[in-house]
């Protein structure tokens, strides 16, 4: 079973809902957040594996290039341009599909690897965590995050996805049976939460929404998820205690008195998003 925890905008307290969930139902955690995979800093595991994530780019041969401009029109992502005689490679542009490779009929293209990032692995109270790491400057994360979700470990895995509903996030959803929204309740929250949903039903998997930072008032994400017959899991209480202790990176789970919060969760998830 892989619940992918994802969410309409930033700050919502997503990896908060990712890290102790995780706990909760002793699932494995898996950081799909690759450009800031912050995961680790509540769960802190000892990492004992260590993982190049490496792509391929075109190498131009210039004895066999006759500069014809076929590779630049096959080539979707605009990583290639001729100046003069000369054809041009924007490195971080390219999407490694080898396009250019196969339009070229002069044989002048080969492939060559280079690394964009990392995978990190280890265990606490536990359970496996590995995360992705794009490295600074990589504009592209799907390679880090398909290599990452390629060979999930046995058992449950909680993943939790980048904010919004970009590519990264499809890619993520690509290997989840179910989802967990966390949102706000706020008019900024509920925006970002409609555009989640629309992205999980596309997929047609089974999803449910956490309200974090909930006043025990009624709201707009409430009656939104009534009006659309979307199942609340649970609410993370508004409580000055919770926000500071998950401001210092602790693990809510652990103190006795926030445990029994996830664990409400975890049994609501359970029965929430058909579990099998």
């Amino acid at each position: 079973m892989n619940i992918a925890i994802l969410s309409g905008k930033g700050g919502t307290g997503k990896t908060t809902v990712s890290t102790n969930l995780a706990l909760a139902l002793k699932f494995n955690y898996i950081d799909c957040d690759v450009e800031e995979p912050n995961g680790f800093l509540f769960l802190k595991p000892e990492i004992h594996i260590i993982e190049k994530v490496m792509v391929g780019y075109p190498i131009i041969d210039d004895d066999k290039c006759i500069a014809c401009g076929a590779c630049i029109e096959a080539c979707q992502f605009n990583a290639l341009a001729k100046v003069n005689d000369d054809i041009l490679l924007f490195q971080k542009l390219c999407h490694s599909c080898g396009a250019c490779r196969i339009a070229c009929g002069y044989d002048a293209i080969t492939y060559h690897k280079r690394e964009i990032g990392k995978l990190e692995s280890g265990k606490t109270s536990g359970i496996e965590c590995i995360r992705g790491i794009l490295n600074i400057g990589e504009p592209i994360a799907v390679p880090v995050i398909r290599q990452l979700l390629q060979n999930l470990p046995d058992g449950g895995n909680i993943i939790d996805c980048q904010p919004g509903t970009s590519c990264n996030v499809v890619n993520s959803l690509r290997y989840a049976d179910s989802a967990i929204l966390v949102t706000e309740p706020t008019k900024f929250g509920l925006h970002d939460l409609r555009l989640a949903v629309e992205l999980v039903r596309m997929f047609e998997i089974p999803f449910g929404v956490i309200i974090n930072k909930d006043d025990g008032r009624e709201n707009e994400v409430k009656e939104y998820c009534d009006k659309e017959n979307i199942c609340i899991l649970g609410v993370i209480p508004y409580r000055r205690d919770i926000a500071r202790e998950y401001s210092k990176g602790d693990i809510l789970y652990h103190n006795p008195e926030h445990k029994s919060i996830f664990d409400e969760l975890a049994s609501k998830a359970k029965e929430g998003l058909k579990w099998s």
